[in-house]
């Protein structure tokens, strides 16, 4: 019986020691786009549930984070890629960047609305929930006598000239998927027109995301074109803001993904399972974070305004986001906002502020020829260089898929881009200024 009794024990521990050989400790290394407001909550929370662990916490843009991990393959030292833009994990299972990994957790939908909030082939995890919109400062707001925006082609009204702000797509993730999500909404040629517009009435064009809602809770300037939890988080630490879901935007999951060959996989594995257990999605909720969870139970513990979108449809219903399509032209369509609005922002908000001026005296003496010259103004404003079809074409695309080294096409082409928005924006000024001229 002694010895029946000393062989189960002796199977006991054979039982439990993969378990415990695989308990996490030690460091699991975090490249995320996420700002110290986010992280730091979610960093404490995990090392108390998970004694013996450490997180560290490597901060990146979206882009260059994916670049990293391109470029250290070989000797990967990260083991959580952790961000908002669905294509870009979608850039990184491609290039077989991401363990595989399909998380125990529980109770958590298929989808959120019409979005799948996993990745279908376990490669990357949705661990909260985002949609795009508009913040603004209501003292900024009061003081300039300015409306409060609905959708975004409100941006695009003159009272707007000056007051809004937004981030470089090609530096932000996700500023990218709202210009994204734009395009998919609109359609290629309406929405780059309603984009250029707004983009018109640009105060500037921030290099990181966090620049935007930073400006707008101090006042530097109005309007800000921003993910959703920057305005919420924003409230939640008391700053006068306001902020909009237009009808055409769409709530997407933002993701968590095990990189392939990580030092620390079990602890790795551990990270993911606490960003999506209850506990974890109660972070969420923290003031300084106002994410939207996954858990739909979670939404019990939020404050009563807090958006649902379990219960609320709208919120991103007009829109069938199409990740794929995005991460195929990413890097396509950053190159355009930059060469057609980044870099020439000031010959875009001189046509803008001309085509304003013409709207108004023409609203004063309306006049045939001068509404005609002023729609031709509008018109090359919006005009694009290339077609849906040709900005999706292998041609196209392969001339962004260099790395480091731009490509003799990619330099060709950014400058044709560039030639070509340059010369319609002089043209559009000149014609607004004509339409102004026959309203005398």
């Amino acid at each position: 019986m002694r010895a029946f009794v000393q062989l189960m024990a002796l199977a006991a521990l054979a039982a439990l020691s993969p378990a415990q050989a695989q308990a996490p400790t030690g460091k699991v290394t975090v490249l995320t786009s996420f700002s110290k407001d986010v992280t730091d909550p979610f960093k404490k929370a995990f090392e108390a549930a998970h004694p013996g662990t450490t997180v560290e916490i490597q901060n990146r843009n979206t882009n260059a984070g994916v670049k990293l991990l391109e470029e250290t393959r070989s000797v990967n030292q990260v083991d959580i890629f952790w961000a908002s833009a669905p294509d870009a994990f979608e850039v990184l299972k491609g290039k077989k960047l991401l363990q595989l990994y399909k998380p125990k957790a529980a109770g958590i939908p298929a989808k959120i609305g019409a979005y799948p909030i996993n990745d279908p082939d376990g490669y990357y995890s949705g661990f909260a929930a985002s949609g795009y919109g508009i913040m603004w400062n209501e003292r900024y707001a009061k003081a300039n006598k300015l409306p409060d925006p609905k959708e975004w082609q409100d941006l695009a009204k003159p009272v707007y000239f000056d007051h809004v702000s937004i981030a470089a797509p090609s530096r932000s993730g996700t500023t990218h998927l709202t210009i994204e999500t734009i395009l998919q909404g609109e359609g290629w040629d309406k929405g780059w027109r309603t984009i250029k517009e707004w983009s018109g009435n640009l105060r500037n064009v921030t290099e990181r995301s966090f620049g935007v809602p930073d400006a707008v809770n101090s006042g530097q300037v109005g309007y800000g074109i921003v993910i959703d939890f920057f305005a919420f988080s924003a409230q939640g630490a008391g700053f006068p803001v306001k902020f909009v879901y237009p009808t055409v935007t769409t709530i997407v999951p933002a993701n968590v993904g095990i990189v392939a060959n990580p030092p620390n996989k079990a602890t790795a594995e551990a990270f993911v399972e606490y960003l999506l257990s209850p506990a974890g999605q109660e972070v969420l909720l923290d003031k300084g974070i106002r994410r939207l969870p996954v858990r739909p139970e979670t939404y019990a513990k939020a404050p009563a305004d807090y958006p649902n979108p379990f219960k609320d449809p709208s919120l991103g219903g007009k829109v069938t986001f199409d990740s794929g399509l995005s991460s195929a032209r990413t890097a396509v369509v950053d190159t355009l906002y930059d060469q057609l609005v980044t870099f020439q922002l000031d010959g875009l908000k001189a046509a803008t502020k001309a085509i304003h001026a013409a709207e108004a005296a023409l609203a004063k003496k309306d006049n045939a020829a001068g509404r005609a010259a002023l729609k031709e103004a509008r018109d090359l404003v919006a005009k694009m260089p290339v077609t849906a079809e040709q900005a999706a074409s292998p041609e196209i695309r392969a001339a962004f898929t260099g790395g480091k080294e731009k490509s003799a096409r990619q330099a060709e082409l950014e400058q044709q881009w560039a030639a070509s928005a340059k010369a319609a924006y002089a043209a559009a000024e000149a014609k607004a200024n004509e339409a102004a001229k026959l309203a005398r």
